[in-house]
């Protein structure tokens, strides 16, 4: 996992091989998630949960706070409210 601020990305490799990405708009205090997408050689094998995770991990270092527009970093963080901090602790209704 590695954070591509180049590309305003947080992406993934398995085995060398570019697996998938979380794109994100950044400024001075938040992190918009706006896309997350795995390679299809690569779904369902966790490969999207441990980009959040990565991220999430990042923004809370950082000192960010993430805002889920992405569908699937949205559900990932109603599922890990442990991550609640990230997002200024409000959770969206569900």
């Amino acid at each position: 996992m590695s954070d591509n601020p180049a590309e305003s990305r947080y992406e993934a490799e398995v085995d060398g091989e570019f697996a998938g990405f979380a794109a994100y708009q950044l400024n001075d205090k938040l992190i918009a998630f706006t896309h997350t997408e795995v390679l299809p050689a690569f779904e369902g094998k966790g490969v999207g949960g441990a980009i959040a995770r990565f991220a999430m991990d990042d923004v809370r270092a950082r000192h960010l706070r993430a805002v889920p527009i992405c569908p699937f970093v949205k559900t990932w963080l109603q599922r890990h409210p442990d991550y609640a901090d990230v997002t200024g602790g409000q959770r969206d209704p569900e």
